[in-house]
């Protein structure tokens, strides 16, 4: 069994669902030989977060948005945690209920994604700024 690690900065990002599939790939060479084995993605941040979905449609993403915005508004009276803006608190939740990690089998060199299977970094602020993956793949 063999263990890789890398670090994966991404450059800041609007708010929105982002494909990142090619970018966790190019990471991923290491793992070429490999004939299975399971990769790890985590996220260094509490206001953003990671998800599998539909790589073909950019619509799908823009529709993930308007979910979120709706399902989480901005300016709820209730939130007291607001020192960063409006959009703080609705992007802690949002990442929370997405969640701050995946993993993807590796199956003969390669993450074993479905045809329109694609991985999404889900921005939840403003202005974000860049953020870290930590990308941890075992297998032989």
């Amino acid at each position: 069994m063999e263990i890789y690690q890398q670090q994966l900065t991404l450059p800041p990002r609007p708010r929105g669902f982002h494909l990142i599939t090619d970018e966790i790939n190019s990471r991923l060479s290491a793992v070429s030989r490999w004939k299975a084995g399971l990769c790890h993605i985590f996220i260094r941040h509490t206001s953003a977060s990671l998800t599998i979905n539909e790589n073909a449609d950019p619509t799908v993403r823009m529709d993930f948005e308007t979910f979120f915005n709706k399902a989480v508004p901005e300016d709820d009276p209730d939130y007291r945690h607001d020192y960063e803006g409006s959009d703080d608190m609705p992007a802690h939740i949002k990442a929370s209920m997405m969640g701050a990690s995946i993993t993807i089998p590796i199956q003969n060199g390669k993450l074993a994604l479905g045809t329109w299977q694609g991985v999404y970094l889900c921005e939840h602020r403003n202005r974000g700024g860049s953020r870290q993956l930590i990308i941890t793949a075992l297998g032989k």
